[in-house]
């Protein structure tokens, strides 16, 4: 998992240092190291502000290369700095190498290398600190390869450890996939439970049980009021657009199901990569709900 090689990244050439002749560090060397590199003079010149150099990668702690990994803006990027901060000597804070190894997981999973992400999930798990993501993650990487019954399995893991505030995104999450693979009498069970768990997201769990009923051939009352609830909270952003879409289709509001569809699609595939790819299938089944829209 930890090996440099697989994209061609050095974890360590940052800490080699050269020596003079008789193996001690020549004067040139030893300023290069501290300043992290360049024979500018380190005192102040005239009318110029002395120069600040980055610390060489082999100074930085893990929680800083964890910094850098967050904030890195390509998925190689964000790979290097994962592998940088876990293979560091020296003992290293469980949490920190958890949140070192997600890091790696989304690399991977951006990059759509979905068993080696599945593979890093499972280590994350190892840890026995952040659980319920860890299952979060897997079962992301999971349903990627197809595996449904392996998402399931890791999103009833996550309800089950998870902490109570968090037991109804679970729920949801697990509808959700339970919903894409047309599996209805199992999706209505997760989001009936999700529902009956939410607090501030109600509205989007009720929204989206009220899909999956419509979906399976159901009669649903009141898809207007659900709709108007959710579009006045914040949950109606981002994912709430697909239920909103969704329900003002069933509930033949051809102009409004095509406005949020139309935003969700924007919003969903001009972001972060693995947004994109974790919303394939809502992605996909909006466009098949817009391209079935009547002409107007």
């Amino acid at each position: 998992m930890r090996k440099a090689s697989e994209h061609g990244d050095s974890v360590d050439g940052a800490r080699s240092v050269r020596t003079g002749s008789r193996g001690r560090r020549t004067k040139s060397t030893a300023t290069t190291v501290a300043g992290g590199g360049g024979d500018a003079p380190r005192e102040k010149r005239a009318g110029n502000a002395p120069r600040r150099r980055a610390p060489p990668a082999a100074a930085l702690t893990p929680e800083e290369m964890l910094r850098r990994a967050l904030g890195a803006e390509t998925p190689r990027s964000r790979a290097l700095w994962a592998r940088r901060g876990l293979s560091l000597r020296g003992p290293l804070d469980r949490t920190t190498q958890a949140m070192l190894l997600r890091q790696l997981y989304l690399a991977y999973f951006e990059t759509r290398r979905f068993e080696r992400a599945a593979e890093v999930a499972d280590q994350v798990l190892s840890l026995g600190v952040l659980r319920d993501v860890a299952h979060q993650d897997a079962a992301r990487a999971r349903q990627a390869l197809g595996d449904i019954e392996g998402a399931v399995g890791h999103l009833r893991l996550a309800a089950r450890t998870g902490p109570a505030s968090r037991r109804a995104f679970h729920l949801w999450t697990l509808g959700s996939v339970y919903h894409l693979a047309r599996r209805y009498d199992e999706a209505i069970g997760a989001l009936t439970r999700a529902a009956r768990w939410g607090t501030r997201d109600k509205p989007l769990y009720q929204g989206h049980l009220a899909v999956v009923q419509c979906e399976s051939g159901e009669t649903v009352e009141g898809l207007g009021a659900l709709i108007d609830r959710l579009s006045e909270v914040p949950a109606g952003q981002g994912y709430g657009r697909f239920v909103l879409g969704q329900m003002a289709y069933f509930d033949r509001r051809w102009g409004e199901a095509k406005k949020y569809l139309e935003a969700f699609v924007q919003r969903s595939t001009s972001g972060r990569v693995a947004v994109a790819i974790a919303l394939d299938g809502e992605i996909e089944a909006a466009r098949r709900t817009l391209a079935s829209l009547p002409e107007r």
